[in-house]
């Protein structure tokens, strides 16, 4: 009887244009990522520059802002909260696609708010954008980290880079638009419209499954076989430094501009200007990142961006000298730049399981970055913005302490997924968040 006949060898034409193909494939879905991390850049950097105009608008006080902006903790928290499950329930994709829809809906809805005059209206637009931010940027970080299993390289400093370009880009508008007192209505408009355009070409190149929990797994098998995240010692410190850099760069995009109004006797166009050094500083690092990641290890350049961070912090607390002060947002945005997508890649290299642990470490981080800020808020109207910035200032000092964490793997961060390659059915799930 004829034994099997051997599988034909594919031609190497064949081999390589299947190579090409999925190059152009990872490509893609890496630009359709980019530009959804690009769009809440320049939505987040649109209102923020404006700040100072809304608050007049509005005729409130420091901490009635703060009250305004805690409509944003509210709907970020419950994006963050719901993220986790839609992902496992959904995929990635729906739930990035729902969470940017939002974005230029709350656009919208804010400067309703600010034409009006309303408060709460704002409070909403800014609840509305929590949301889509929170949900949308847990589902882009998980689909991110995917990407990095599938390349074999860094890639979440890159899209976290295109969050910063798109601040520094909707920052220098913002402060154009600030400086020829453009309506905010309809500076907030054009960011919504900029940002409904984009949308259909994005989603086109983000595939589905991505993140679902697989049909052919129980609840109750999942539940029995998922490692207790909550006890890795490891991905808890990971998320203490993820929480620590997330509140540094959360906190100069909500008060960096009224921080140097208020706290610096600056004016609002000279302040806008300052924010958007910070975003450029932001955008500089986490496009470098790669370089210093690959020479000098996780652990090294979560440290030396700690100690950058502290030290821009420190001159612009306390430092009198208006020039020192602005020029030292630099180093805060340096320092900040690489915290939140370095410690995303630790996260996903801490153990088995690494959509479940980027999922968990990004709701700590958004967590940080969405809800803190407004709390500083509070702190800012009884003791002054610039004092209230030294609780920033004492969690980044504990993340350089605790960086070694981050160097899951020691050197370099393409190594990060070779052990953890992408299933087949792309069912790797985010566990199911508290």
């Amino acid at each position: 009887m004829p034994g099997p006949r051997p599988v034909p060898a594919l031609p190497s034409s064949m081999t390589q244009r299947s190579s090409l193909l999925t190059e152009r494939t990872v490509d893609r879905r890496r630009t359709a990522l980019f530009l959804f991390f690009f769009l809440p850049g320049i939505a987040m950097s649109s209102w923020i520059t404006r700040t100072p105009d809304i608050r007049d608008q509005l005729e409130v006080s420091t901490a009635q802002m703060g009250l305004v902006l805690f409509g944003l903790s509210v709907g970020s928290m419950s994006g963050l909260l719901c993220s986790g499950r839609l992902v496992s329930r959904f995929g990635t994709r729906p739930v990035i696609g729902f969470g940017a829809l939002l974005i230029p809906v709350s656009m919208l809805v804010i400067g309703a708010g600010a034409t009006v005059p309303s408060p709460p209206l704002v409070a909403v637009g800014l609840c509305v954008f929590g949301i889509g931010m929170g949900a949308g940027e847990v589902a882009l970080n998980v689909d991110g980290a995917d990407v990095e299993r599938t390349a074999g390289k860094a890639v979440l400093p890159l899209l976290h880079g295109g969050f910063s370009l798109g601040t520094v880009v909707g920052g220098l508008l913002g402060m154009a638009a600030t400086a020829v007192a453009f309506p905010v209505h309809w500076h907030l408009v054009a960011a919504a419209l900029v940002a409904t355009a984009v949308l259909p070409y994005a989603l086109a190149g983000v595939p589905s499954g991505v993140g679902r929990r697989g049909a052919r797994q129980t609840p109750e098998a999942e539940r029995g076989s998922a490692p207790p995240l909550w006890r890795d010692r490891r991905l808890l410190l990971i998320g203490a430094i993820i929480l620590a850099m997330a509140l540094a760069e959360g906190a100069a995009n909500d008060w960096l501009p009224l921080l140097m109004v208020d706290g610096h006797g600056l004016d609002a166009t000279v302040g806008s200007l300052v924010y958007v050094g910070f975003a450029a500083a932001m955008t500089v690092g986490r496009f470098s990142g790669e370089f210093f990641l690959e020479r000098f290890g996780r652990g090294a350049v979560m440290r030396a961006s700690a100690v950058s961070g502290a030290l821009g912090l420190v001159l612009v607390i306390f430092s009198d000298n208006v020039v020192v002060a602005s020029a030292a947002v630099l180093f805060w945005g340096l320092g900040a730049s690489l915290g939140f997508p370095v410690a995303m890649s630790a996260a996903g290299d801490s153990g088995p399981d690494p959509t479940a642990r980027v999922s968990l470490v990004a709701t700590i981080g958004y967590t940080a970055f969405l809800v803190g800020p407004p709390g500083l808020g509070f702190l800012g109207d009884h003791y002054g913005l610039r004092p209230a910035m030294t609780l920033v200032l004492a969690f980044v000092v504990v993340a350089a302490f605790l960086a070694p964490a981050a160097d899951a793997r020691g050197r370099g961060s393409t190594a990060v997924h070779e052990e953890a390659p992408r299933s087949e059915d792309s069912d790797a799930s985010p566990a199911p968040l508290p």
